[in-house]
């Protein structure tokens, strides 16, 4: 008997009493996370088109008048009426972007002594180090408020920098604090338009800006990350604020009440998600969040593939983190009503950051190809056809302009689905890389010089990189969907072939480095 025949009687052996009930039971599963995701994607969609017919704007819902207009009385004092304000700016050696971010706080419009910037600086490189003191300085001579702040170690990464510059002496004159990324580029009058739901409802602790991403149009993962993001601002974010007052503060683009902070315990660098970890704790105490659509705030897309996957870990695996170390919490929470606890742990949480993760990667990358070799295995078309279908149509309505690329974009998430499921289950069960924090690369302008000398780098010459550009996990999938899909054609039902040829062909794209900005070292 030759090898094949050994597989083959192998085979025979474990397929009816091991194989075809683990797929089954896997199809099952997947079947109802898919009609969980379905019902979930199917309420945002109905709550945020019945926002839109109401013209439920925050504006209407809470009490809004523009700040300076009715509280400019001399006699009251001028400019004591303004509230205090700390601009904050952590940043790690941002030397593509230290000058915008900077130069952004600075020119936000603000009587100037109720502004104080401070720039949290945690470089360790001397050279960005003395970029940065030095634009600090410079804005300083123009008279602006501007307080360099940097410390001897990294200890909590972005959480230990806010939570140190929080304990600076002149801090304590302060009422709220905005807090800014290194690559974020706030327009003049951002906090007129944030502050006066700060000032005329005492009950809100945040409020939080949209992204405008000003390299969406760099390359087509660029393009992707806008589809995904949008969606997440313009339904997720507008659906938790309008109906809960609750959703996960996005760590930058927003400006806090210094006192719900404190009261919510300040800043904790437990998970890698330290501003969801933030905003869960204060909307335990009963603090309410207000989402502005409509307040767009610049900032810079991730666009080599390297920076998007370590951020993608950071992202999947801090809310499941999260979601372990205070799922108790928030089950014997007394202050908040049991329709919200439902909303957290439910929607927020497990609907959002797992299901969503783990459905996909598992789904549509493992269990529909492994299908194929078990034909008595039937999938109702519902579950592979019609429900995905409807929720890849929801998601593509946040970003019109790249409707026509929606083939793409469920092909590239689920490539990424595997990272995301990996990091989910490394933050459930607090696995090794639980903690892990890699600051997203930003390239500024960079870009504008790579492109004009591209040619003369010789980029897929040097050994180095080219090791650095190939994925062996993105590539051992391709191989097993290729695997699948040519099977299915010779031996199977023909079912899944052209979509299993397509996300072989994503896998195989991604594994060799073939996506995102290439940017030699």
């Amino acid at each position: 008997m030759d090898a094949a025949e050994q597989i083959a009687a192998m085979w025979r052996q474990v397929r009816g009493p091991v194989i075809v009930p683990l797929l089954r039971a896997s199809v099952a599963v997947c079947l109802a996370m898919c009609v969980i995701l379905f019902v979930e994607k199917v309420y945002m969609a109905v709550v945020i088109t019945a926002v839109r017919l109401l013209g439920r704007r925050p504006e209407r819902q809470w009490r809004w008048e523009p700040v300076g207009e009715e509280d400019d009385d001399p006699e009251l004092g001028g400019n004591a009426a303004y509230p205090m304000v700390l601009v904050q700016i952590p940043m790690y050696n941002e030397r593509e972007v230290y000058q915008l971010s900077i130069g952004a706080a600075c020119g936000l419009s603000w009587p100037s002594d109720r502004i104080v910037i401070q720039v949290l600086d945690d470089s360790t490189d001397p050279v960005i180090k003395e970029l940065v003191q030095m634009e600090c300085q410079r804005w300083a001579r123009k008279g602006v408020n501007i307080k360099y702040e940097i410390r001897d170690n990294r200890r909590g990464y972005k959480a230990g920098a806010l939570k140190e510059g929080m304990k600076h002496g002149y801090v304590r004159d302060c009422d709220f604090v905005a807090i800014f990324d290194a690559d974020f580029q706030p327009e003049a009058d951002f906090l007129h338009r944030a502050m006066p739901f700060f000032i005329h409802n005492p009950e809100i602790a945040l409020v939080q800006g949209r992204w405008r991403f000003v390299n969406a149009d760099e390359c087509l993962m660029t393009r992707m990350q806008e589809m995904s993001l949008d969606y997440h601002f313009k339904v997720e974010q507008e659906v938790g604020s309008s109906t809960y007052a609750f959703f996960g503060f996005n760590g930058t683009a927003g400006v806090w009440r210094i006192s719900a902070l404190n009261e919510a315990g300040g800043w904790k660098d437990r998970t890698t998600v330290e501003d969801m970890d933030l905003a869960v704790r204060a909307s335990l105490k009963g603090w309410k969040f207000v989402y502005l659509g409509d307040l767009m705030v610049k900032s810079e897309l991730p666009s080599t593939f390297k920076a998007f996957r370590y951020q993608q870990h950071r992202w999947s695996c801090g809310p499941a983190n999260l979601f372990r170390k205070m799922f108790m919490e928030i089950v014997r929470n007394k202050k908040v009503t049991l329709r919200k606890k439902i909303y957290v742990i439910y929607n927020f949480f497990f609907v959002r950051k797992i299901i969503g993760h783990i459905l996909t990667s598992v789904f549509y990358c493992l269990v529909i190809p492994a299908t194929v070799f078990v034909p008595e295995i039937e999938i109702p078309r519902w579950g592979y056809v019609y429900i995905p279908s409807i929720i890849t149509l929801l998601n593509a309505v946040g970003t019109p302009r790249s409707v026509h690329l929606v083939i793409f974009w469920v092909l590239f998430e689920n490539v990424m689905s595997i990272h995301r499921t990996k990091a989910t289950f490394i933050g459930l069960l607090e696995a090794g890389r639980v903690n892990e924090w890699v600051v997203t690369e930003k390239l500024g302008d960079i870009l504008k010089v790579k492109l004009q000398s591209k040619a003369s780098k010789k980029l897929r010459t040097k050994i180095r990189e080219i090791r650095e550009r190939l994925h062996l996990l993105e590539l051992g999938v391709a191989a097993y969907i290729f695997f699948c899909g040519c099977y299915d054609i010779f031996f199977g039902k023909g079912h899944y072939y052209i979509f299993l040829f397509m996300q072989s062909i994503a896998f195989f794209i991604v594994g060799v480095g073939y996506v995102g900005t290439l940017v030699s070292h």
